[in-house]
């Protein structure tokens, strides 16, 4: 590699890396605010949340990279030309396709860790983000006890509290009618949380049990200043769930096994094309950003309206992706336009490269044989 070019290629990494880094941030702080209510309403750790609202991220740096390798270059690129550097470059006998190589080779590396993000850490992140999602739905201490409203813990056990400050809890109604027969109602004054080794418990304070048998039509009643409740019986047992298609791995999308349900076999397959193709997108965004940047005329003012038509491209061609990928889940024919997207789009802008490069050759040429040629 020429020093030219590896001075090229310290110029994008720079805003990659700062531009990445806010994108990712940007996407981090909107999928937070998705779960956030787990921590301020259902006590939740914070620890705990961070790592969910982590796990949630390489779902979506597989798209995040290659957009910000896109303005990475229309940054860096626009820039060069304004300083003058691309024109002293070119001016030196360096060719286009010479100033796109370190462009070409920062779009492979970008390809190379977006292909390892979702062919492996997506699948991986994504199915412990759900796994520890499925395991607090089923921890009623944690999400079934709400304030103010008739908690149904399992068939015939309603809880009630006035109020709730993390694990501490005030003016609670337990009632159980599990045995129509024998239905139990509790009431406390206040009450604690407790997660243990045997599971959630739910320890009453200062209150009463009221126990009506119905066959003597009897009441009996008992005070207690403590009385303690194991919500374990409640707790939704782990069992199995179905996997999403994202938290599956591209052999599993290929061929489903018998977990997978075959009215989703389309998702399964989509996906698996969409992990395949994604990463390619480097390419396609690199392709649009050079031929709207390394053709044409010199403008030492700045090439925006060229950037501008570049980014509605890029933002067209993102958009028929995902169009794509959605149709081709209800319609798995619709697969093979998933790679003509990408492809036509880089056949589009390496013609358009090659056709403003002989057109300027022709007008040199034609410029160098004088007005008396044309005859």
């Amino acid at each position: 590699m020429q020093r030219y070019q590896r001075y090229l290629l310290r110029q994008l990494v720079g805003p990659f890396v700062l531009v990445a880094l806010g994108l990712t941030a940007v996407v981090w702080l909107s999928q937070s605010l998705r779960i956030i209510d787990l921590i301020v309403n259902k006590g939740l750790s914070l620890s705990a949340f961070m790592l969910m609202s982590m796990l949630v991220l390489p779902t979506f740096l597989g798209a995040i990279l290659p957009i910000a390798f896109f303005c990475a270059l229309l940054f860096a690129y626009n820039r060069l030309n304004i300083d003058s550097e691309l024109v002293s470059l070119r001016a030196a006998g360096v060719s286009q396709w010479s100033l796109a190589k370190p462009a070409l080779l920062m779009a492979t590396a970008v390809a190379a860790v977006s292909y390892a993000i979702v062919m492996y850490v997506m699948p991986v992140s994504h199915q412990e983000f759900k796994e520890r999602q499925f395991v607090l739905r089923g921890d009623h201490s944690l999400l079934l006890l709400e304030e103010g409203t008739f908690n149904t813990l399992s068939d015939g056990v309603t809880v009630y509290i006035r109020g709730r400050e993390g694990n501490s809890l005030n003016g609670i109604l337990v009632h159980d009618a599990r045995d129509p027969e024998r239905p139990v109602t509790m009431m406390a004054e206040r009450g604690i949380l407790l997660r243990t080794s045997q599971g959630p418990r739910f320890t009453l304070i200062n209150g009463h049990r009221q126990r009506v048998d119905r066959d003597t039509s009897r009441l009996s009643l008992l005070n207690f200043e403590r009385y303690t409740i194991d919500l374990g019986d409640f707790v939704q047992s782990g069992g199995s769930r179905h996997r999403e298609p994202r938290e599956r791995f591209i052999d599993e999308l290929l061929s489903p096994d018998a977990e997978g349900v075959e009215t989703m076999r389309g998702k399964f397959l989509s996906e698996a094309h969409s992990r395949i193709v994604t990463p390619l997108f480097a390419y396609v965004l690199m392709a649009i950003a050079m031929a709207a940047l390394l053709s044409g005329n010199v403008d030492r003012r700045g090439y925006w309206r060229r950037m501008l038509v570049a980014i509605a491209a890029a933002v067209l061609f993102e958009a028929l992706a995902l169009f794509l990928v959605n149709a081709s889940a209800k319609n798995s024919q619709l697969i093979p336009l998933m790679y003509l997207n990408p492809a036509l789009v880089i056949a589009a802008a390496v013609v358009f490269m090659r056709r403003r490069l002989l057109l300027r050759l022709l007008g040199g040429r034609t410029a160098a044989l004088g007005p008396g040629a044309q005859g």
